[in-house]
């Protein structure tokens, strides 16, 4: 197929996604890069078509305001936690970012602030105020990039309107503090009156367009937080602290607002659960209309809301996590008119902010995130406005002094960031980019933020490894024992858990996932499986859960990868006759998982691979998902020794052995020396002919697995002596692809991205 004359768009994503990978793999990049004509792979969802219309958020304009301004207004902050060098109380009010904004169309913003300094107990001194400001924004062609603050009003209850204490009782103004309320979420009414959301009742709260209460605070019935006034002793609350209306938005009309409950009610059998609530502000009354919300993970709450056309929302929907730990900081879109069969709201992806391509440099050189890629890794990302041109304007609420995402140790500044999202025509690659176990070269394996990074590096498919617990969870993990990938050494709890097992033939001691529930299992958290060769990762450990397969199945299914296309998932069954052996089969509930998603379909982005045989047949009969057989360069699958099958791996790769494979499989997983095998001073040696026999049999071909340490590389490839440094994927990866391999698992998707697109090869696709 003929190289395309020009730097093909998705061949510049992927060059702009390097920069989220290591240094070192930095200096390892081409000096351009151009991505060959794709075929077309009917087996997985892609489309037909070369091209692939999809958008590519840009970043257009920025701007900022000092972590560290203060406004006119008391001290405030005596009681607020010291972080990043800062000690209140400081002299005036401080702006700890924003949690909600409105556009007032005319270059001017609404911007509020939330209750101060996190809790009811150490914000009496935060006066609450919406912010009028003014961005001179910073674009391609230059500009300030500050935020301006023209002006202020004051929430306030003058009129009395309240019925229990507040902090300035005594006074005229009555002027409202983060112990009062925690707002969270405003909304403009037609007559410019605002309604605001907030997390101690939870309540609304009604002002006038000078920021006076207006009428008594709107309860949500039966459902009260710890802070709420009016919680009785001995009552439990249903909402969680701090898990109330923060994010809010209104209908078209202006009738109608969508308050929405940042976190799972307390009582709620799934965690991942976020209820949207409709409130008539003609009749002052909820409707009794409610929908459900999922999110990706447990932990993730809602951050803002906005309406861009009738019942449809945007949500932002993010983690805890902050800077280079970050993993969910997305916008997603929802119609209230479309639910699932489970009754949870249909989700799409609008924007990932870590992801955001930033070809003209705007903010760089302002900490992490502000590079070519430029991304918004912020704790609490808190406010999405849709612009009039469809745009997005994004910022944060900076906790002020506590976040510090963009340079550790300097408190965050505020910031708004405007996104543009028009539609690119990209031309996918022909060589398939699989993310194994994640991009488990910058982030602990089998973990979410392992799963994100793959993605956030154009990974087009990402990597779990499957294994069951007791109670027949498929959660991934790189085998199932468990001691080496959790610190489930560390736990008093489960010592006794400790035990010797034979897995395919082999003795092995440890904790298995067999042994635990998937409720122990929770508990636990992932860790460096290699801190020798990856003592960068260690800086996660003790961070990240042990996701399901279906959390990762979800992750995959509302992403979108560099291309445009789905990101596919990649599923590895992990000792099966084992786990058939105990009575926890992987098949059924495998399936059971991909139909729950929406997956189980041919044309599904979906591979599923087995280093076992019989498995992958039985597969065959289950669903019509693409099934890939993985081939180790020694050995025999493990179901061949139980069934006294004395054929090997070498067997597989036949001709005879190909045809065989193709009766039940769409392709191959090669190790890589089965395709190029080493020679006896470590340098890749005569390929063999197993790619084009593959090929022949119908198959597609990936190889395994692709890393940048040295120790992993042939000689010629390696950098120095040193086994943990980085030497030349991207030259070792042009060699297999040059022969003819048509997909690579990578731990380091950001290299090998980049070096699939300088390379043109006719491929023949998995199931093609």
């Amino acid at each position: 197929m003929a190289m395309s004359p020009n730097r093909s768009p998705r061949a510049l994503t992927r060059l702009l996604a390097v920069t989220t990978a290591t240094v070192a793999a930095v200096a390892l990049l081409p000096a351009a890069a151009s991505a060959a004509s794709p075929a077309a792979n009917p087996s997985d969802g892609r489309s037909q078509s070369p091209y692939v219309q999809t958008h590519v958020p840009t970043l257009v304009a920025r701007a900022t305001l000092s972590a560290d301004h203060l406004e006119a207004g008391p001290a405030s902050g005596a009681l607020a936690s010291p972080a990043n060098g800062r000690t209140g109380p400081w002299q005036g009010q401080v702006i700890p970012g924003f949690s909600a904004m409105l556009d007032n169309g005319d270059g001017t913003f609404w911007a509020q602030p939330d209750n101060g300094f996190g809790s009811k107990g150490n914000s009496a001194d935060f006066l609450l105020r919406n912010y009028l400001v003014r961005p001179a924004w910073q674009t391609a062609e230059g500009g300030e990039g500050a935020i301006e603050i023209e002006r202020f009003i004051s929430y306030n209850d003058r009129n009395g309107v309240l019925d229990f204490p507040i902090v300035n009782d005594g006074t005229d103004e009555r002027l409202l503090t983060g112990a009062d309320f925690d707002i969270e979420s405003v909304v403009r009414a037609k007559d410019g009156s605002f309604w605001v959301g907030e997390e101690f009742g939870p309540f609304l709260l009604h002002f006038d367009a000078d920021g006076t209460l207006l009428e008594k605070p709107y309860a949500l019935d039966g459902a009260k937080s710890p802070q709420n006034p009016y919680l009785q002793p001995g009552e439990t609350p249903r909402v969680r602290a701090s898990r109330g209306f923060e994010a809010m938005a209104s209908s078209v009309n202006g009738r109608y607002v969508y308050p929405v409950v940042e976190g799972s009610y307390a009582d709620d059998t799934d965690l991942r659960r976020r209820e949207i609530l409709e409130f008539d502000t003609r009749a002052g009354q909820y409707t009794g209309r409610t929908w459900s919300y999922q999110t990706d993970q447990e932990a993730n709450v809602i951050g803002d809301a906005f309406t861009v056309r009738n019942d449809v929302l945007i949500f932002i929907e993010r983690d805890d996590f902050e800077g280079e730990q970050a993993v969910t900081k997305r916008v997603y879109e929802v119609d209230l008119r479309r639910a699932d069969a489970d009754g949870y709201l249909e989700k799409s992806l609008v924007l990932d902010a870590l992801r955001i391509a930033n070809p003209h440099g705007i903010g760089a050189g302002d900490g992490y995130g502000t590079g070519e890629i430029f991304s918004l890794p912020v704790q609490s990302f808190e406010t999405v406005v849709q612009l009039k041109d469809g745009s997005l304007l994004i910022g944060n609420d900076n906790n002020y002094p506590g976040n510090d995402a963009r340079i550790p140790g300097t408190p965050d500044d505020t910031e708004f960031a405007i996104v543009d999202l028009d539609k690119t025509k990209l031309e996918p690659s022909t060589v398939s980019l699989i993310g194994h176990r994640g991009a488990s070269g910058s982030r602990p394996e089998h973990t979410l933020a392992a799963y994100e990074a793959a993605i956030v590096q154009c990974a087009d498919y990402i990597e779990p490894d499957v294994v069951s617990t007791k109670d027949g969870v498929l959660v991934a993990r790189h085998e199932n024992e468990i001691s080496g990938t959790t610190d489930v050494a560390t736990r008093p709890e489960f010592a006794a858990r400790q035990t010797t097992k034979l897995i395919d033939g082999a003795s092995i001691t440890g904790w298995f996932t067999e042994d635990f529930t998937f409720a122990e299992l929770r508990t636990l958290r992932a860790k460096e499986r290699l801190p020798q060769v990856r003592p960068g990762n260690t800086a996660f450990d003790g961070l990240y859960l042990i996701p399901t397969l279906d959390e990762v199945m979800d992750l995959a299914r509302h992403s979108v990868s560099c291309d445009g296309r789905p990101v596919g998932v990649y599923p590895e069954t992990k000792h099966p006759s084992y786990f058939d052996s105990i009575g926890l089969s992987l098949e059924e509930p495998l399936v059971a998982a991909l139909q729950a998603n929406g997956l189980d379909r041919a044309e599904a982005p979906v591979i599923l691979q087995s280093f076992e045989v019989s498995n992958l047949q039985d597969l065959d009969t289950l669903t019509d998902v693409t099934l890939a057989q993985l081939v180790n360069s020694s050995g025999r699958p493990y179901d061949f020794t139980l069934a006294g099958d004395a054929r090997t791996y070498k067997d597989l790769v036949t001709p005879a052995g190909l045809a065989e494979v193709a009766t039940y499989a769409d392709g191959v997983g090669l190790e890589k020396s089965v395709m190029i095998p080493r020679t006896a001073a470590g340098t890749l040696g005569t390929p063999t002919s197993v790619i084009a026999d593959a090929h022949a049999a119908g198959l597609s071909v990936h190889g395994w697995t692709f890393r940048a340490e040295n120790q992993f590389l042939p000689a010629e490839f390696r950098s120095s002596a040193d086994p943990a440094a980085y030497g030349d994927l991207a030259g070792e990866l042009q060699v297999f692809i040059d022969q003819g391999m048509d997909g690579v698992f990578s731990d380091h998707p950001g290299i090998a991205a980049v070096t699939i697109d300088t390379v043109t090869i006719d491929t023949v696709t998995l199931g093609g």
